[in-house]
């Protein structure tokens, strides 16, 4: 009974948290060129999930919200389509498929070349499928033992290889850092960036898990700008649920400056809103999505009808 309160007191406060950040503001708002998608793992989409549902729960939503496009695992697809049921899944909602999250093996040197082997054969389901964006994402480590310098030149070949495989198959492909990866302090981040081949490698970071990790989001979004590409766009309070994050413009993510930058760069890129699932949770995905919808709006943004 206290956890049922306590999640209705939850909820309560995001909901009149996000009707007040969803006001009219006094003067318009800006133009906006980018059209908004959404990740899948809000719905519980994971790859780990054979005969998985909940992809078509998340299209449903992610269609009726007027979200421009979606992002799941490469597995995910694979499976629906070893089924049948992708072509005509994507088909009934209308949302194109824009990029795939590819997990990497990049501190591990023998096997690099089955990580890359990998990557490639999920980007070609990607291309398959329509999506034009590989987004590579590290492999987990210990952090409390981990030494990042001991790894760092690998990682940066790794990087380089698995973006070279996506390019020659026709995508572009960037990194998202991550907490509890590899990569996920600012100085690993900036380590990176600033050594990889740029003619191949891109960034594709996800703010949520930047702030997270320590880092000012925004400040290091500034600093790779003209590299960035493609975006899971989080935001990030500390709280209990979610794995500490929440529906945009209720935390510390400055959301509206790193929309502002992307606004006015010339970079063709896709952003893609995010909320990790929660055991529990006070909210549905539905809800969720609903809240951040409503942010979005309120700087601007024009979503499908």
């Amino acid at each position: 009974m206290k956890s049922a309160i306590h999640r209705r007191s939850f909820l309560s406060t995001m909901l009149a948290s996000a009707s007040l950040v969803a006001m009219p503001r006094a003067s318009a708002a800006p133009r906006r060129r980018l059209k908004i998608g959404y990740t899948c793992i809000t719905w519980g989409t994971f790859p780990q999930k054979s005969g998985d549902t909940t992809l078509e729960a998340a299209l449903k939503d992610i269609s009726a919200l007027g979200f421009w496009g979606f992002e799941t695992f490469p597995e995910v697809l694979s499976d629906w389509d070893s089924r049948n049921a992708l072509t005509p899944l994507i088909a009934r909602y209308g949302v194109p498929l824009k990029s795939g999250y590819c997990g990497t093996n990049l501190t591990d040197p023998s096997k690099r070349k089955e990580s890359i082997a990998k990557v490639a054969a999920m980007g070609k389901v990607i291309r398959k499928f329509g999506g034009t964006f590989g987004v590579l994402a590290p492999n987990g480590v210990k952090r409390e033992s981990y030494d990042f310098k001991a790894y760092r030149d690998g990682i940066i070949t790794g990087l380089n290889e698995h973006a070279m495989a996506l390019n020659d198959i026709g995508l572009e492909a960037g990194l998202h850092q991550h907490t509890g990866t590899c990569i996920e302090t600012r100085d690993e981040v900036y380590a990176v960036m600033d050594a990889v081949d740029k003619s191949h490698m891109k960034f594709a970071p996800d703010v949520g898990q930047l702030q997270k990790g320590g880092a000012d989001a925004a400040k290091v979004v500034k600093d790779f700008l003209p590299l960035v590409r493609h975006m899971h766009l989080k935001d990030y309070s500390g709280g209990r649920y979610f794995a500490g994050y929440c529906p945009l413009g209720l935390g510390v993510v400055d959301i509206e400056g790193i929309l502002n930058m992307l606004e006015s760069s010339d970079n063709s890129l896709d952003v893609m809103v995010e909320m990790d699932p929660s055991f529990d949770a006070p909210m549905s995905p539905t809800e969720t999505a609903e809240v951040s919808k409503r942010y979005l709006q309120s700087l601007g943004y024009a979503f499908r009808t």
